[in-house]
């Protein structure tokens, strides 16, 4: 008698489990009165571990505790001594959009510190995403973000609150602004979450700095604007949109009901309530999807389809060959040189794309100098020669190039074989950069000369950034050689191993005011013009910024590369630890 095949042999009956989530489930579901204390305890006992680490990490957990809850204390004085304050609910309506708007963000940036946003944990457990989803929402209430959340929106409505109704409503206000910021920030989380858990995912983390450096720069704009002649005045305009967005609806609501305006107010209120059925069903029906549905990435089906994508990619070899990605380059790689240049360069570009260190380098560059020219202009201040920053931020992604190889710059010592290979190795991650910074940096100047209406000072100023784009390049190639460090690839917030922090601060901000004083003679011969009344000759300083920032670059490659080919041990053990 032969035995079946495992290809012709039935499969086996589905087993059961209580309250699972598949068809074939036939269990009661876990009650959740079960479920609730659970969770509750879990939360607490995660907040608890953050007490049970090193003394660093515990002191850390401790002081962001303290600080956390004094500025919500402090906070919610300075509300309640808004009260009676003509703009109050324009202020405080604004204040809780913002706060939501942060809720919803936060899960996509800092995923990874929080692990109870993270449900595909509790997909093997006999649990329903019902159940689950009331016992998530009760214990995400406990923590430093809905204590403050909770402090603002009582502190909200003390402010705008006026009467006994407005006060009864005012309870009302407070339970759902906090449920519809969790509910949000779980919404979100988990909609999202295999995009968070990819490496996309971890991708966008790390841009999570470039998001507050640029947040921060509107926020410090506002508040500039508001502590002006007008006060509080021009937040009336904003106030009067955001009062139907939920969850600042509900604040507003208190302060309609104690004014008389019952009607609106009530609308205000079903608003946010409705709102928070959606956000409910949106996550019901999200966490229902993640608790059933396989994982695309995971099937069988898709393997062909990944071995086509991979098959048509071209490759990054980083030897000498004759083309970047040899005879079927495609795409980028047809457009670059032939030989190790545009090896170089191509994997240079793949670096920039695809490693989240370096992607998040030419990212706040690219965005924070495109924007430092609108800043200035909402500002009221500023020049068109603050354009020369956005140089100075691309020229600072020449430091430390092989820290950015990692480990992996051991393949791109195989190669090395003398002064002229580090040359073109040098020189082909230096032209990568100029490829991009210098249409950038034409760009982000012309920008700034239109919006600051200096289109006289436009050649003068492009001059001075390309000399010192030049400049940088230099300096950033001889302290890649003179001067490397790792860069730590077990944390997307580290970007220097602590036993290097003064060899990065001394590589990076010394060759900065090395660059800086190489463009003195392309400085001098400006003001000098400017002085003397020439400034019919001013044209002249972007055709001699041009050529002595291209001098400087390649006479920094060319002093830089034998010091490269000597130190080739030194350079690969100093970015391998």
């Amino acid at each position: 008698m032969s035995t079946p095949s495992p290809a012709s042999a039935p499969a086996p009956a589905p087993t059961s489990l209580p309250g699972a989530t598949g068809p074939a489930a036939s269990a009661p579901r876990v009650p959740v009165s079960v479920t609730v204390p659970v969770f509750v305890r879990l939360k607490l006992a995660l907040l608890n571990n953050g007490l049970r680490q090193n003394s660093r990490r515990r002191a850390a957990y401790i002081t962001s505790i303290v600080l956390t809850v004094l500025f919500a204390a402090l906070q919610l004085l300075g509300l309640i001594a808004l009260r009676g304050h003509d703009h109050a609910t324009a202020l405080v309506t604004t204040a809780i959009a913002v706060l939501a708007l942060g809720w919803a963000v936060m899960p996509v940036f800092f995923s990874a510190g929080d692990e109870t946003l993270d449900p595909s944990r509790l997909v093997m457990l006999p649990l329903r995403p019902g159940p689950l989803m009331v016992a998530l929402l009760i214990s995400s209430l406990i923590g430093i973000g809905p204590l403050f959340t909770l402090t603002m929106a009582v502190g909200s409505v003390v402010a705008v609150a006026h009467g006994a109704a407005a006060a009864a409503i005012g309870v009302l206000a407070v339970v759902l602004v906090l449920l519809v910021c969790v509910a949000l920030a779980r919404a979100v989380a988990t909609a999202n979450l295999r995009l968070l858990t990819s490496r996309k995912g971890r991708d966008l983390a790390l841009l999570s700095g470039l998001i507050i450096a640029v947040g921060f720069q509107f926020v410090n704009v506002g508040m500039q604007k508001l502590s002006g002649e007008d006060g509080l005045s021009p937040l009336e305009p904003i106030a009067d949109v955001l009062r139907w967005v939920p969850p600042a609806a509900a604040i507003d609501a208190v302060w309609g009901i104690g004014d008389g305006a019952y009607a609106p107010a009530l609308g205000q209120l079903a608003l946010t309530a409705a709102a928070l059925v959606l956000l409910l069903a949106w996550w019901h029906r999200s966490l229902s999807r993640l608790m059933t549905a396989a994982d695309s990435s995971t099937l069988q089906a898709a393997e062909p389809a990944r071995h086509a994508s991979a098959d048509a990619g071209a490759g990054t070899g980083t030897g000498t060959g004759t083309g970047p990605a040899g005879a079927d380059a495609r795409g980028l790689a047809r457009l670059l040189p032939a030989g190790r240049t545009g090896t170089v360069m191509l994997r240079t570009f793949r670096y920039a794309w695809r490693d989240p260190k370096t992607k998040t380098g030419w990212a706040t560059a690219l965005v924070i100098g495109f924007l430092l020219p609108i800043v200035y202009v909402i500002q009221g201040s500023g020049s068109i020669y603050g354009a020369c920053w956005a140089c100075g931020l691309m020229g600072m992604q020449m430091y430390n190039q092989f820290g950015q190889d990692s480990s992996a710059f051991w393949m791109v010592v195989q190669t090395i074989n003398g002064p002229r290979d580090a040359y073109l190795e040098l020189r082909g991650r230096a032209l990568a950069l100029v490829l991009v910074a210098v249409p950038y940096v034409i760009a982000v100047v012309a920008l700034a000369a239109a919006l600051l209406d200096g289109w006289a000072e436009f050649p003068e100023t492009l001059g001075m950034t390309l000399a010192l784009l030049g400049a940088m390049l230099a300096t950033g190639a001889l302290s890649s050689a003179l001067h490397p460090y790792t860069i730590p690839q077990d944390s997307g917030f580290k970007n220097v191993h602590p036993t290097q922090a003064g060899l990065a601060t001394l590589s990076i901000f010394g060759g900065m005011l090395m660059g800086a004083a190489l463009c003195l003679p392309v400085i001098g011969v400006t003001v000098w013009l400017h002085v003397s009344g020439a400034h019919g000759l001013l044209w002249l300083v972007l055709p001699l910024g041009l050529a002595y920032g291209a001098g400087l670059a390649m006479a920094g490659l060319r002093i830089a590369a034998p010091k490269v080919a000597e130190r080739l041990p030194e350079i690969l053990t100093a970015v391998s630890k």
